[in-house]
């Protein structure tokens, strides 16, 4: 079953298609068996917070997008299951804010990595960066420590969507601004971000990248201001009570 062949009327239809795209990375040799499980625990909080935007993800949205507009060399890392769930989204959200998409996974192969690269060219990247590898992030001794040295390890704002809390950590100790979409808010990543947005990556990427346009002409001094209106603690403590307080539809 392809995205077009399900009803869009289906009462479970956007997980579904979310569902498929990972299934579909799986066997294009984009996503790892392990990203399947990773998809699993993030739809349950997602369907706990009601499988929509909270108006705090959408303001940690917009600070993301002044961030990544502020910034002087932005970068946006890939795994798998974001080259596979939004390929087109990432690079409409590069484009927008002139950052580098680089690709970066805990399960590296240079098969893997390549596939990768190619998909995301084959949804619009002028450049891909990973496949280099010749730069790394202190304190972590495995491949996802592996970068290019002209990408994450240069850059001085990095988004980091569905990412693992010791690389976030990692990338926090060495002085990176993060930007980390995550589902569950009380995961480590959220919590070692500058800006986490607590969302679906498939609602998140588009909504910076819609900020990001409107956010274009901002002057400096603007883009300064919602940066520091901005309160990561704020936007995880109204995650966290959402979930609590029950928000999932009851649809099955």
């Amino acid at each position: 079953m392809t995205d077009t062949e399900i009803p869009e009327d289906h009462p479970r239809y956007a997980s579904l298609v979310t569902r498929h795209r990972i299934e579909a990375g799986v066997e294009r040799g984009i996503t790892s068996k392990q990203g399947l499980i990773a998809q699993g625990r993030g739809e349950a909080f997602d369907y706990l917070l009601g499988e929509r935007t909270l108006p705090s993800a959408d303001v940690a949205a917009r600070a993301a997008a002044a961030h990544l507009l502020a910034a002087d060399h932005p970068v946006i890392s890939v795994n798998g299951n974001v080259a596979a769930l939004v390929p087109d989204e990432v690079v409409a959200l590069a484009a927008a804010v002139d950052a580098d998409l680089e690709v970066n996974l805990f399960n590296r192969t240079p098969e893997r990595m390549e596939a990768i690269a190619d998909h995301l060219h084959a949804h619009g990247a002028r450049e891909v960066k990973g496949l280099t590898g010749d730069g790394e992030i202190p304190g972590l001794e495995h491949a996802r420590g592996t970068v290019d040295a002209d990408g994450i390890e240069a850059a001085d704002v990095v988004v980091v969507p569905l990412e693992d809390g010791d690389r976030a950590e990692a990338l926090a100790s060495i002085g990176k601004t993060e930007i980390v979409i995550d589902l569950n808010p009380g995961s480590r990543s959220p919590r070692t971000a500058d800006v986490p947005i607590i969302d679906n990556v498939a609602r998140a990427v588009p909504n910076m990248t819609t900020h990001a346009r409107e956010l274009a002409d901002a002057s400096p001094e603007d883009l300064q201001a919602i940066i520091e209106s901005f309160d990561p603690e704020a936007t995880l403590a109204d995650a966290e009570r959402a979930i609590r307080e029950g928000g999932f539809s009851g649809e099955d």
